[in-house]
């Protein structure tokens, strides 16, 4: 014998997804206006890894004087330094921007002058904090980050793009051009979020961002299923109608797995430090605008691109 504890929604429900549709087409338009302006008058607040320059995560014995260390690093004269908490009151994280090297010309001159203004930055510290332990130091130079920003790029072009050829085999045409709308939807509106909030936009932003693809890809796949299956079943039902239908039978799925995993991720965002707030807070939009585009982009966009159902009863 079975039993059920937990039932998210009935077994079945006739919620009019469909019905909405324009609704949430417009909402979306405005959604991704709004995140394309954002981007482009806002930007985004690269971290190092995009920029260059140097990241100091330190201990001091004591609850840190934010204050003091930020005007003694400031005066060092390697430009504005940022100091912050990093989770207790005695870590600290400390960021500083890309330093200009004296002869640009010379080989590996940039390294070397971000690398001789850590070097300045620890002896300071050590100097002003009796007992400071130095938990973390990276350098990253303008050459390197140059390609991180060229490996980010093609990372996300490139998971779209096999993402669109395997829908592309997996269904037909229709659904594939669906799911790759869907994600592209995903990702400009996840860009515009980290646009408004100005959270730093570094690597673990990237392997957010391809985590919100695959994440999103397999809430659609699985509606996708649905709705292929059906239309085999139902010969004679209007596609609308049809595509609601779908929609409902896969509706507790998708909210038990969202469900699920946003509560792993407010853990995240509330319990795991200031390092993993930008990323765990990525992972949270990502869900909850994964799970609308499932639902209200990528299903409604069969209607347009007028699905067939003779297409439908191939086996993939």
């Amino acid at each position: 014998m079975r039993f059920s504890l937990i039932h998210i929604v009935p077994e079945t429900t006739k919620v009019p997804f469909i019905k909405g549709r324009f609704v949430a087409m417009l909402f979306s338009a405005v959604l991704m206006i709004a995140s394309i302006g954002a981007f482009a008058t806002m930007g985004l607040n690269l971290g190092i890894d995009f920029v260059g320059g140097t990241l100091i995560e330190i201990e001091t014995q004591e609850d840190a004087n934010l204050t003091e260390i930020r005007d003694s690093l400031n005066g060092l004269g390697f430009g504005e330094v940022q100091v912050q908490t990093f989770g207790a009151a005695n870590d600290v994280l400390i960021k500083m921007r890309q330093q200009e090297p004296e002869n640009p010309e010379v080989e590996m001159a940039a390294e070397r002058a971000q690398q001789q203004a850590a070097n300045t930055v620890q002896e300071t510290l050590v100097e002003m904090l009796p007992g400071v332990e130095f938990r973390r130091v990276e350098v990253v130079g303008p050459a390197v980050s140059g390609e991180l920003v060229r490996a980010g790029i093609l990372a996300v072009g490139l998971a779209l793009g096999a993402m669109l050829i395997y829908i592309w085999f997996r269904f037909e045409w229709q659904f594939s051009l669906g799911a790759v709308i869907a994600l592209t939807h995903d990702v400009i509106a996840t860009m515009g979020m980290f646009a408004v909030t100005q959270f730093e936009f570094n690597l673990a932003s990237i392997a957010a961002i391809l985590t919100i693809v695959g994440y999103s890809m397999n809430d659609t796949v699985v509606v996708y299923d649905r709705i292929r299956e059906n239309l085999r079943k139902f010969k004679r039902m209007p596609l609308a109608e049809l595509l609601n239908l779908s929609i409902n039978q896969t509706l507790s799925r998708t909210l038990m797995t969202s469900i699920t995993t946003l509560i792993a991720l407010f853990a995240l965002f509330f319990l795991g430090g200031a390092v993993l707030r930008g990323f765990s807070f990525a992972m949270i939009w990502g869900v909850l605008i994964g799970t609308y585009s499932s639902i209200f982009v990528a299903s409604p966009l069969l209607l347009l691109t007028g699905v067939k159902r003779g297409t439908s009863e191939q086996d993939s």
